[in-house]
């Protein structure tokens, strides 16, 4: 088959092949930036107005599944804005973090990156997401859940308005939660 004799490709589908290509992008970059500690950088990535929350996951019977993660007011893990954020970055930064010093090393694997929505301003996207840790001499963690952002378009380029992480553990057994998802 020659190139002439290949099918045309709709404008609809490389529209959508730019976009997923976008948020993936951001993605890799965002995960570059969390695993060398950039954590000032990383917290730029947010819009102002941004909500970063990861609830509390149940186990829950199947006719309760709408109950199964603890909803915006209720208990979370994580329920921050951007200001909290960089409180929390600052303070891994400072050298008082004990949780944190020294630091962790870390690798954030991100996957299965689907556009939701895109109404030209803002993108929902989905992505999995595993956090692998390790810390002193024989530490490890994993934290593997899945992520639904609000990506909103901004002049500083793609920013997150809006991140909800669902852990797949109903239990961690980590000794602390002082990693960004």
């Amino acid at each position: 088959m020659t190139v002439q004799d290949a099918p045309a490709v709709s404008s609809d589908v490389v529209a959508e092949m730019v976009r997923l290509y976008q948020a993936e992008k951001f993605y890799r970059d965002e995960a570059a930036l969390l695993d060398a500690h950039n954590y000032p950088e990383w917290v730029e990535l947010f819009t102002e107005d941004t909500r970063y929350f990861m609830p509390l996951r149940r186990t829950m019977s199947r006719r309760e599944l709408d109950k199964e993660f603890t909803k915006p007011g209720e208990m979370a893990f994580f329920d921050d804005t951007k200001e909290h954020l960089r409180a929390r970055a600052r303070k891994f930064d400072s050298g008082t973090a004990w949780a944190e010093d020294p630091p962790s090393r870390t690798r954030h694997l991100i996957s299965n990156v689907r556009v939701l929505d895109d109404d030209g301003v803002e993108m929902t996207v989905e992505s999995y997401f595993h956090l692998y840790r390790t810390r002193l001499k024989s530490a490890e963690d994993s934290w593997i859940g899945r992520r639904l952002d609000v990506l909103r378009r901004t002049e500083a380029g793609l920013q997150i308005a809006k991140r909800t992480v669902y852990l797949d553990q109903t239990l961690l057994l980590s000794g602390n939660l002082s990693n960004f998802m």
